[in-house]
């Protein structure tokens, strides 16, 4: 599979987790949990299959697009932050709505900035094989990805 298929598959299921989550009521706690856990671990296994695969290759193929892929290590950064603080939160807490939807506007001004506006230059910088090679290096490297934001290093110390 194309990789920038697969990440935008990984952008569309957790699309449908915050949509399930913005459904859920008050009272709906531990469906709260479940849908927030789901995420946890899409968003760990995502960012760090970007970073430790896809931005490096990216940067390489079209080096105009490092900024951009500065600034998405730095969205990470702040992504894996929040999700390590929700993974140790009741979902009944009062906060942990609040910190679900900051963690939502992140994600989709992230996925709205790869998918628009960088995407398509690395598209074009790598060519179809280069890009379905990539993808089956992203799907081979998904089962060895940790699940758990407490142990993915920060970007400082790669």
């Amino acid at each position: 599979m194309d990789a920038i298929v697969l990440l935008r598959d990984d952008h569309k299921t957790v699309e449908k987790l915050f949509k399930q989550f913005e459904k859920t009521g008050d009272e709906d706690t531990d469906e709260r949990r479940r849908i927030a856990d789901r995420v946890v671990e899409e968003l760990t296994v995502h960012a760090w299959i970007e970073e430790q695969i896809f931005y490096p290759a990216a940067r390489e193929a079209a080096p105009d697009t490092t900024d951009h892929i500065l600034e998405s290590i730095e969205e990470h950064h702040a992504v894996v932050w929040m999700l390590s603080e929700i993974k140790g939160m009741d979902a009944a807490d009062e906060r942990f709505k609040a910190k679900m939807s900051v963690l939502m506007e992140n994600v989709r001004h992230h996925v709205e900035e790869e998918e628009k506006e960088w995407f398509p230059d690395v598209r074009k910088a790598m060519g179809r094989n280069r890009l379905t090679e990539l993808g089956e290096q992203l799907e081979a490297e998904k089962p060895k990805a940790p699940r758990d934001p407490l142990v993915v290093p920060s970007a400082d110390s790669r």
